[in-house]
């Protein structure tokens, strides 16, 4: 793969002032290279004969003198360019990621900080809610985890929730990872990720369409979805609410002609219906990433032998202990605090005692002493296999 192209000053000048024109629409921006070629021949071409290919407002808008501060961005985009593991890369150049090249308004410039291969990398996106319930969390690191384990590269948003857990899951494999973000490259957002948007920058790759200094606006994230949507092969949504950022992702990649699937959830669960929503509407419902691979022609990857330790040898001679009586000798301290973030661990999805520990970090019998409680009181039942789910009126 090509790495991105040197820009001389004038030509990087040019770029500039073309892709952050106010008022000049990429579609138009595209129509006008197509007509003139290089950004400078554009810039030089006559009021008539630019409106005569797009239009009068984006006549008006590339003849428009640059902004009183674009020495100053100029300047800035160039000192960020010289930093390793930076590119600047224009519609024009050989390293523009193809996939983009099909939407029909392509951004005129990416700013890249990490491995540029994987923007031409087979890849799928996983996202999903900010607010996510442990369950999604541990879904999302899964099918990330596999699925680059297999060769894909994981596409998201470096949101809260979903999108970092997917990151998490996808940068120690093979496919890697890509974040698409709704700022400036020179920022992070949320600020949360800031050691993790390191590490995807160090293993993966950032891209972003917006100029260097862009806050985080809510009116940016829609667009920066219609780069996740156009990047990929398909979108995994694994947990929405009917009003979520997600869906758009999902409705832009159906658009393009993108795979669409959904992880199922319970139906009692508020995050689970957006998700609900796009498999009545004609999204593949998938329960593994193995049922993903299959949909994209991929062959599924071989799992590494598990090494039999002692503890687990034990684990399998022995049946789960029972839930231990509440001791006797002082009263135990109140359980609303613990039962509530234990509900709360719990989620909608059935949980085994293995895995609401690890979610709560509570001593085993206080797990258990919490689970009785919740269960006498008929906020939790328990199911064979040693599971267990909220009641249905919880």
């Amino acid at each position: 793969m090509p790495a991105a192209l040197p820009l001389a000053a004038d030509e990087l000048a040019a770029w500039l002032r073309l892709a952050h024109a106010r008022g000049l629409k990429p579609i138009a921006l595209r129509a006008l290279l197509g007509a003139f070629g290089l950004p400078q021949q554009v810039l030089g071409a006559p009021f008539d004969a630019l409106a005569a290919v797009a239009g009068r407002d984006a006549a008006q808008a590339v003849l428009a003198p640059p902004d009183a501060g674009f020495a100053q961005q100029l300047a800035s985009v160039a000192a960020w360019r010289a930093q390793p593991g930076n590119a600047l890369v224009t519609l024009a150049d050989p390293a523009y990621p193809p996939r983009l090249l099909t939407m029909p308004d392509p951004p005129p410039l990416l700013y890249v900080k990490g491995r540029l291969d994987l923007l031409h990398a087979r890849s799928v996106a996983v996202v999903g809610s900010r607010s996510a319930t442990p369950q999604a969390l541990e879904d999302a690191r899964r099918f990330a985890r596999t699925l680059a384990a297999a060769g894909l590269a994981v596409v998201s948003g470096l949101a809260l929730g979903v999108d970092g857990a997917a990151h998490e899951g996808a940068l120690p494999e093979r496919g890697g990872t890509v974040a698409v973000i709704g700022t400036g490259a020179d920022l992070v957002y949320p600020a949360a990720h800031h050691a993790l948007a390191r590490q995807i920058a160090a293993q993966g790759v950032i891209v972003t369409e917006w100029p260097l200094g862009t806050p985080a606006r809510s009116a940016n994230f829609p667009q920066r979805n219609r780069v996740i949507s156009a990047l990929v092969e398909g979108v995994i949504v694994v947990e929405a609410a009917m009003r979520s950022g997600s869906l758009i992702t999902a409705r832009l990649a159906n658009e393009m002609g993108r795979d669409v699937f959904a992880l199922p959830g319970s139906i009692h669960a508020p995050l689970s219906r957006g998700c609900h929503r796009l498999i009545k509407e004609g999204a593949q419902l998938v329960e593994t990433p193995e049922e993903v691979l299959e949909a994209l022609g991929l062959a599924q990857p071989a799992k590494p032998a598990r090494r039999t330790r002692a503890k687990d040898t034990q684990t399998q001679t022995q049946t789960l202990p029972l839930p231990l009586p509440l001791p006797l000798a002082t009263p135990p301290t109140p359980l609303e605090a613990q039962a509530e973030t234990l509900l709360a661990a719990l989620g909608h999805a059935p949980a085994t005692l293995e895995i609401l520990a690890q979610r709560t970090d509570m001593a085993e019998a206080t797990l258990q002493a919490t689970l009785l409680r919740l269960e006498l009181a008929g906020h939790v039942s328990a199911l064979p296999g040693g599971r267990y789910t909220r009641a249905s009126h919880c």
